[in-house]
């Protein structure tokens, strides 16, 4: 078992309280000693609780887990909504904008912390539905951004939904946490080469192709 990181002196609290120290703990141990070294007793251990207590809050090490990684890309999905919504930017700019910062965030949380890739690659592989909901909410905040750009005259597209999911599976070598880790050197083209073609796509009057 490994050694319980320090802990403060258990207080009397709520439930909601008691799952949120459950997730820093967890977090924490993920972080420094990986996903797959973590057990819910050295969790416990460290909450000066019983592993049966935790599983009042979370029936396995999977389900922390998948509430960590959420909370992780929550905070994503926050500050790229943020930008979507910003005022006096054109739609132009907030898309480069979230483009951008989709791209930085993934490479500097998972570049050279390869227990965060690890505890990420869990996510994927045992609780895929959090990571595709993920992926629906960036594949929104583009969407917004998109109409909105479409509604001012800026991009020319029958349907930013479509528009959306495409710019998205473009990016996806920029901001996926396997592929900015495993292959960091083969960006090709550059961001800027394929934030430009693919504004300049959206600018152009693209289409879907009906079906025949």
């Amino acid at each position: 078992m490994i050694p319980a990181l320090s802990a403060p002196s258990p207080v009397e609290e709520s439930p909601p309280d008691t799952r949120c120290r459950i997730l820093a703990t967890a977090e924490r141990f993920f972080r420094e000693i990986g996903y797959q070294k973590t057990t819910v007793a050295d969790i416990a251990k460290t909450l000066r609780m019983s592993p049966a207590n935790v599983y009042r809050f979370f029936d396995s090490k999977k389900a922390i887990n998948e509430a960590v990684v959420a909370r992780i890309i929550g905070e994503v999905e926050a500050r790229i909504a943020a930008v979507a919504g910003r005022p006096g930017l054109t739609a132009e700019a907030r898309l480069r904008e979230v483009i951008v910062f989709l791209h930085r965030d993934a490479v500097g949380r998972f570049t050279g912390h390869p227990r965060m890739h690890e505890m990420v690659e869990a996510a994927m592989s045992e609780s895929w539905d959090v990571c595709r909901h993920h992926v629906d909410r960036i594949t929104a905040v583009l969407e917004r951004v998109i109409a909105d750009g479409a509604a001012g005259g800026e991009f020319s597209v029958e349907d930013p939904a479509v528009a959306a999911r495409c710019v998205h599976t473009a990016i996806v070598r920029f901001c996926h946490p396997v592929l900015v880790v495993q292959c960091p050197d083969d960006f090709v083209p550059d961001l800027d080469v394929m934030i430009a073609f693919l504004i300049g796509a959206l600018k152009a009057g693209w289409a879907a192709p009906t079906a025949t």
